[in-house]
């Protein structure tokens, strides 16, 4: 596990901090490290949220250092950009739920890994981008894929295409962002929406998610509602159900079993 990355856990909830002052850039030894935790969280039947930050005031992440393409090396590249892929994918298919505090700038591979969340709190300094275009590259980590899905196909032109860098009062005008807060809370912003997933059923959650994200696969409505219905079978398999609606009708507070 790489020292980039900072893993803390509090109850049911784990903390990443991207530490790798003073940009807190991505490295490809921290995105083998991304994989490799998030892998670990979703074998770790304690963890039901993941909250994610930035080391520091100032950033969040500024994505990947640059002077790794400096040389033009096609397979330097391709190696990095398969590393950035699996990395968020990863983290975009975590079983619970993850929450970006976004305590800076997010820019290029930071704000992709952001937006592999499933949710993004953004401070009121902050300012997102992906520049990537502007040196010659393009988002190789989701970026054309998930910002249009957020944002709508003409703001993702105006940021890609036209390098377009957004506040975080815009972030949350165009959806890219659910919640705008003062500097320096975020993380607290961030931790109480994991206290509230918390609460949630994680088996019940993970089901839900995966039939939100499917969502982006372009099925049918009919094929969707399918899903709903066998997963809601599904569930009656699982200790979590049987908890969450006795303890309703007890009137207790359930205690999940996240199986």
């Amino acid at each position: 596990m790489s020292d980039l990355l900072k893993l803390e856990k509090r109850g049911h909830i784990a903390v990443m901090t991207i530490n790798n002052p003073p940009a807190n850039t991505w490295t490809k030894a921290s995105l083998s490290a991304l994989v490799e935790i998030v892998n670990d969280l979703n074998e770790d039947r304690e963890i039901y949220a993941l909250v994610v930050t930035g080391q520091g005031e100032k950033f969040f992440s500024a994505g990947a250092d640059l002077k790794l393409f400096a040389d033009g090396d096609k397979a330097n590249a391709g190696e990095m950009g398969a590393a950035f892929g699996e990395a968020f994918s990863t983290l975009s298919s975590f079983r619970g739920v993850s929450i970006a505090a976004v305590n800076g700038y997010a820019m290029g591979g930071g704000l992709e890994c952001a937006m592999a969340c499933d949710i993004r709190v953004a401070e009121e300094q902050a300012q997102m981008a992906l520049p990537e275009a502007g040196v010659g590259l393009l988002p190789c980590a989701g970026g054309t894929q998930n910002l249009p899905w957020l944002v709508g196909e003409g703001w993702a032109k105006r940021m890609i295409l036209c390098g377009e860098r957004v506040t975080a009062g815009k972030a949350l005008e165009i959806g890219l962002v659910e919640e705008v807060v003062p500097a320096g809370k975020s993380f607290e912003k961030a931790l109480e929406l994991a206290e509230g997933a918390c609460k949630q059923s994680p088996s019940a959650v993970a089901r839900c998610k995966t039939l939100v994200m499917s969502a982006r696969d372009g099925r049918s409505h009919a094929d969707g509602w399918r899903m709903e219905r066998e997963l809601f079978v599904e569930l009656f398999s699982t200790d979590d159900q049987r908890e969450g609606v006795n303890a309703f009708l007890e009137k207790r507070k359930p205690e999940w079993k996240n199986r």
